[in-house]
């Protein structure tokens, strides 16, 4: 395999293409798309986005301190594109995609109706960097469709449809080629079958 060394880069592909949601008091609810986050720790629950400074959600999340990340979905892929070339300095992003605002339990700026997940986020950290300012922020809550969920209560993401950004474009995922664990079970498995041969034999 022949392989060429390039400049440092933002190699990390496919990433999540998320709408984030917040609002500033009194005033019209914004989105903004982030391909620039993730999950950071797990107890507590922490997630990360990163955003330019200039973006008009960057203000209003360092202000308020609060923000709804939502996932999206094959759906959702034209209007989180939108959210993503327009800016709420100019347009009234809900209103000119159709989405729905949906109140916070534990914020005050609502998420996306459409949106299979919302999860609520309260920044614990803003760590000033380059070309992006990165928010670390606690999950307080995270709303569910129920319509994804099966008779045992288990979450299944894959039936929505969710999309991943990767360089300038999106893509639908959902294809399930493994669960966690399953390399070892695999092997776990072969034993146990050549165990059980021995004792045929």
């Amino acid at each position: 395999m022949s392989k060429q060394h390039w400049k440092p880069g933002n190699m990390l592909y496919p990433v999540p293409a998320v709408m984030v949601t917040c609002q500033r008091p009194s005033e019209k609810p914004n989105i903004i798309t982030a391909a620039w986050t993730g999950t950071v720790c797990s107890d507590p629950a922490m997630v990360y986005i990163s955003l330019q400074k200039k973006r008009y959600s960057y203000e209003i999340i360092r202000q308020t301190g609060e923000f709804v990340i939502n996932l999206t979905t094959k759906s959702l892929a034209k209007a989180a594109d939108y959210c993503g070339v327009r800016s709420g300095r100019d347009v009234d992003k809900f209103a000119d995609t159709g989405l729905t605002p949906c109140s916070s339990k534990t914020v005050s700026c609502p998420g996306i109706e459409q949106s299979p997940v919302n999860i609520e986020c309260r920044v614990t950290e803003i760590k000033i960097l380059g070309s992006h300012d990165l928010f670390l922020a606690e999950v307080e809550s995270v709303a569910v469709d129920e319509s994804l969920l099966d008779e045992k209560g288990s979450l299944h993401l894959e039936r929505c449809g969710l999309i991943a950004y990767s360089h300038g474009g999106y893509f639908e995922t959902g294809k399930l080629i493994g669960t966690f664990g399953y390399s070892v079970k695999k092997k776990q498995a072969g034993k146990r079958r050549k165990t059980n041969s021995y004792r045929k034999s």
